[in-house]
């Protein structure tokens, strides 16, 4: 408790007291700096051995992703085993073994509100060229035991201390889930199947979804039963309205999962997009103009029918669609048609970059993902002919010109299946990883194991960044605004580039099999006040009083001015906890205002002074609020 037992105690500690109370200052960082040049701009460079092939990845901090493989022989050794997974520094390029425990393969992930990432999931115990091993409980060769019911945990360091925890067991077998993180920082996991294979079928489907934390037994879903046998990794977004989109074969519902409804919507036209068609998808940005609206797209995959998804036929060589379409659930039951990609691809991964645009990479032209061991496989992939280069998508372009490959350069490396790829805070370069189907480590298949990174560099990734001060460290949903201060290099030389500036809140995902799950971006509400000196101040809304918009958890922060990214930071959306989240009355933000000088009488608030400012003004807004509230109590 604050006690104010001296007249020399000023007002201003008692506002800080209370702003600290209400959980409203937050600590604010330095300003982000410029990352390291790149050599060459739309292009690949190589920068380290991801010690098991990337499988899965994510963004654990600022400077750590962490790779999960399944279990095989892999050459780097912990604990007296092959390791499958890693940790590998965005600034040092090094990569130091961990150990998972359980086989992973096929896992789903996600991070919880409270920061924490979830494993779930994966294989039973395997032994040379993946056959099941003797013991399920761990042992020779490679000591893994089964991991079909596991729930593994990871808190995220930079100190090279932590490493994964295997918690008590799921209630239920699950091989290709996928996981969605909710309103309170929970996750939802849907489908999967008991042991595998290229697709699914009756015996050992798994069409139901749960949570965690545990809120019961596994609910029975509708969709993922009528959908076999191409329901595996089915595809999930949880929308603004707070129920879950859920497209499966060429099926597509809304759940409500307060009631356990499935609504269904139109089914996918053109082509299957789950796994092994592999489409690229996404949840297109959430922005004031579009009112925080869902749209998702799908582009790539395979039009197979229901009865063809078997493998006694010439899988690598059959054609990828070439077709995208995009569906607004919140408003609309339908799909409509966009743009086609320049040529069919499956596994091509679709990365939100913090310009707006879309990055599509990875992937083949002819087959599916998936492995096996037939007269028609490409060694044993189930997929051929590579697409090394890149393109990307704007989907504020035109219609008819929104995908470019312009300037784009090719990788040396084919990303087939089991490849990956995440967006990185150092000015928005993106981590590719993986490739590799084969049934065990395989360096002398026409696809063999890859073991190589690249960092994919954007076009802007050179051009000086902006470096905004006053940036949060946590963002609540609704309540005081906060402020960042530009300066006029950071504006590029000209103060009316604040009147495009954004800022913009991105979660990077969970990367497997042609999915990030639970990747989005997401603009934050902002007005401007321009300084006679060029320099400016953007006034900041919280989050949108809407968990379901972005729900709690890490996520990471840029602030882009003129369509260049500065360097993110990595910040907490909502309280830090899985919990119900607090919702609060959005304020009111200044009118933007450009000061094109200091006369005439108007007086221009500095950045410093915005903070006294906004200060008062916060609290006459808590104070409406808190008697607002009290009188509602009262009477």
């Amino acid at each position: 408790m604050l006690l104010l037992t001296s007249p020399k105690q000023t007002i201003s500690e008692l506002v800080l007291y209370l702003l600290c109370a209400a959980g409203y200052v937050r600590a604010a960082r330095n300003a982000p700096g410029q990352p390291k040049q790149a050599i060459k701009l739309n292009a690949f460079e190589l920068v380290g051995n991801s010690i098991g092939s990337g499988q899965q990845v994510f963004l654990g901090t600022e400077d750590k992703v962490y790779i999960v493989d399944k279990t095989e022989n892999n050459p780097t050794q912990i604990n007296g085993h092959p390791a499958w997974a890693a940790e590998w520094s965005a600034s040092s390029k090094q990569t130091r073994p961990m150990d998972v425990i359980t086989n992973t393969f096929c896992a789903g992930g996600s991070v919880l509100g409270n920061g924490t990432w979830l494993n779930v999931g994966g294989n039973q115990a395997v032994t040379y060229g993946g056959d099941a091993a003797t013991s399920q409980l761990g042992g020779a060769p490679y000591d893994d035991p089964d991991g079909g019911q596991s729930y593994e945990m990871l808190n995220p360091c930079d100190d090279g201390n932590c490493d994964w925890l295997l918690t008590a067991p799921m209630t239920t077998r699950r091989w290709y889930p996928t996981l969605e993180t909710l309103q309170d920082g929970s996750v939802i996991i849907a489908g999967g199947c008991m042991y595998g294979g290229y697709v699914n079928d009756a015996a050992q489907n798994n069409p139901t979804y749960e949570f965690f934390p545990s809120r019961g037994q596994p609910v029975l879903s509708p969709i993922l039963q009528i959908t076999l046998p191409i329901n595996l990794y089915p595809l999930l977004w949880l929308l603004p309205s707070g129920k879950l989109f859920v497209q499966s074969g060429w099926k597509t519902v809304l759940l409500d999962m307060d009631q356990n409804v499935e609504t269904p919507l139109q089914d996918m036209p053109d082509a299957v997009r789950v796994y092994p068609a592999s489409a690229g998808s996404t949840m297109l940005p959430l922005t004031p103009d579009n009112n925080y609206t869902a749209s998702i797209i799908f582009c790539g995959g395979s039009n197979i029918s229901t009865e063809q998804w078997t493998q006694n036929w010439d899988i690598p060589h059959w054609p990828a669609s070439s077709s995208c379409v995009q569906i607004t659930p919140d408003q609309s039951p339908n799909y409509v048609e966009l743009d086609a990609l320049p040529e069919g691809r499956t596994m091509g991964n679709l990365i939100l970059l913090p310009d707006g645009r879309v990055l599509c990479l990875n992937g083949a032209k002819t087959g599916t993902a998936g492995y096996g061991n037939t007269t028609f496989t490409i060694g044993q992939s189930y997929a051929d002919q590579p697409l090394l280069t890149p393109l990307v998508y704007d989907p504020n372009a035109p219609a008819t010109e929104r995908w470019s490959l312009d300037g784009f350069s090719s990788s040396i490396i084919p990303r087939m299946y089991h490849s990956s790829a995440t967006l990185l805070p150092d000015g928005s370069s993106v981590f590719v990883a993986g490739s590799n189907p084969n049934s065990d480590v395989n360096i002398t298949a026409p696809y063999p194991t890859e073991y190589r990174i690249e960092r994919f560099y954007p076009s802007y990734y050179n051009q000086r960044r902006p470096e905004p001060q006053g940036l949060p460290n946590q963002l609540s949903y609704g309540g005081f605004y906060f402020n960042i201060s530009l300066t006029l290099a950071d504006l590029f030389g000209n103060v009316d580039n604040i009147q495009t500036a954004k800022v913009i809140i991105m979660r990077t995902g969970f990367s497997t099999h042609t999915m990030n799950m639970g990747m989005r971006s997401v603009q934050l509400q902002s007005s401007f006040t321009g300084n006679s000196d060029g320099s400016a101040v953007l006034h900041v809304n919280q989050l949108p009083p809407n968990a379901a918009i972005m729900p709690p958890g890490p996520a990471l922060l840029f602030v882009v001015v003129n369509d260049i990214p500065s360097v993110g930071i990595q910040v907490m959306c909502g309280s830090g906890k899985i919990e119900e989240q607090s919702m609060m009355p959005v304020q009111n933000l200044p009118a933007s205002n450009i000061n094109s000088q200091q006369a005439g009488g108007q007086k221009q608030i500095s950045g410093t002074s915005f903070l006294v400012h906004s200060t008062r003004n916060w609290l006459v807004f808590m104070m409406k609020y808190v008697g607002a509230v009290s009188a509602i109590l009262l009477f």
